[in-house]
């Protein structure tokens, strides 16, 4: 793009140097045309080959210029290759440029033979001179303005990554005092009334008496309450690491607690952005946790795919869900839908036509 605007000006600034010396200079000669195309055209390559361009237009400029004695006109290409090397940073190459351009023009120049008097010719002197100055400090100060840019936007890209951080940590750190407040508070009560239930039952027994059956459900929905606090409390306190690698753990620790389970990957798996990596972790962690908790005696199958533009969390058990068996989206599946909404991918979770429940979620990722 750039190469192209600077083609486009190469391309005016000839026509347009070419036009004006065959107004003011006429009898133009192959050799005069062709320093002027070479001084001109060449601007098109300024930002890649400063130095050069600059060397090209001082030379074929300087040469013209002793040949027809056009005056200060004929400076233009050189100002661009000035400007364009001390845009650059190129300081010792463009005062070289500018101090043998000068030199060659007030000692080869003849003032006389271009019809101008001793006064004129200062004049046109001190403007070239002034000229060559001016380009040289727009280009130092357009590079300075530049210089200063860069910096505004390193600061604010510093700026937002230092929030960002700031927030996880914060987050973090909520998190575990969450955590806390839930172990004291919670898990002592809950712990004194699964043992007094379980006391209370085994004197029951002991006398010979029959255990009640509320009794029996306190225990019971004391130890389901201990399960479940204790995965709560394990989420909370769960780094932001976690992820799909992690998967094949999590089946594991879920094939130990009793659930048949596999998981089956394809496609090449690859580094995915951080955010879709722990959605797709905790998509088959809660999933996971549903069947163990939901679907009765069952199997469970885990289908990670890597596509080339999105990832693929797939699970499939063959519980007790059954097509058109209504169920109620609870906590889990609507946490789901968020996490997967929040990343703009798609999630179906329902019943299997042969029987079972699955989830599939499709997380868009940026194509490498």
């Amino acid at each position: 793009m750039r190469f192209d605007r600077d083609l486009l000006l190469a391309a005016v600034v000839a026509a347009g140097q070419v036009g004006t010396e065959i107004l003011l200079s006429p009898g133009l000669t192959p050799l005069d045309y062709a320093l002027l195309l070479g001084g001109t055209l060449v601007l098109a390559l300024r930002r890649r080959f400063p130095i050069v361009v600059l060397a090209v237009t001082v030379a074929c400029m300087l040469a013209y210029t002793v040949r027809m004695q056009p005056g200060a006109v004929a400076a233009f290409p050189v100002l661009i290759a000035v400007y364009t090397t001390v845009r650059q940073g190129k300081h010792p190459a463009a005062l070289a440029g500018v101090v043998l351009f000068l030199a060659g023009v007030f000692a080869f120049g003849h003032d006389a033979a271009a019809g101008l008097s001793p006064r004129s010719a200062i004049e046109s002197r001190v403007l070239l001179v002034g000229w060559l100055v001016a380009a040289a400090v727009i280009g130092e100060a357009t590079r300075a303005w530049s210089a200063y840019l860069e910096q505004v936007e390193q600061r604010a890209a510093e700026a937002e990554r230092t929030r960002e951080e700031t927030a996880l940590r914060r987050a973090g750190e909520e998190r575990l005092r969450i955590a806390r407040e839930l172990h004291d508070s919670l898990t002592h009560s809950i712990s004194i009334i699964k043992v007094q239930a379980g006391v209370a039952a085994h004197l029951a027994r002991k006398r010979g008496e029959e255990v009640p059956a509320s009794l029996t459900a306190i225990q019971e929905a004391g130890a389901d309450a201990m399960r479940e606090l204790r995965a709560t409390l394990e989420v909370l306190r769960s780094d932001e690491g976690s992820g799909l690698e992690q998967v094949p753990d999590l089946v594991d620790r879920a094939r130990a607690a009793g659930l048949p389970a596999m998981v089956e990957v394809s496609g090449s798996p690859r580094p995915v952005p951080a955010e879709v990596d722990r959605a797709a972790y905790r998509i088959v962690q809660e999933a996971l946790t549903n069947i163990t908790r939901h679907a009765g005696p069952a199997s469970a199958s885990v289908r990670i795919g890597y596509l080339p533009g999105e990832v693929i969390v797939q699970i499939d058990d063959d519980g007790a869900a059954a097509p058109g068996q209504g169920h109620q989206p609870g906590i889990g599946l609507t946490g789901m839908r968020e996490r997967v909404a929040a990343l703009g991918g798609r999630l179906r979770a329902e019943p299997r036509a042969e029987g079972g429940f699955t989830v599939r979620a499709e997380l868009p990722v940026a194509r490498s």
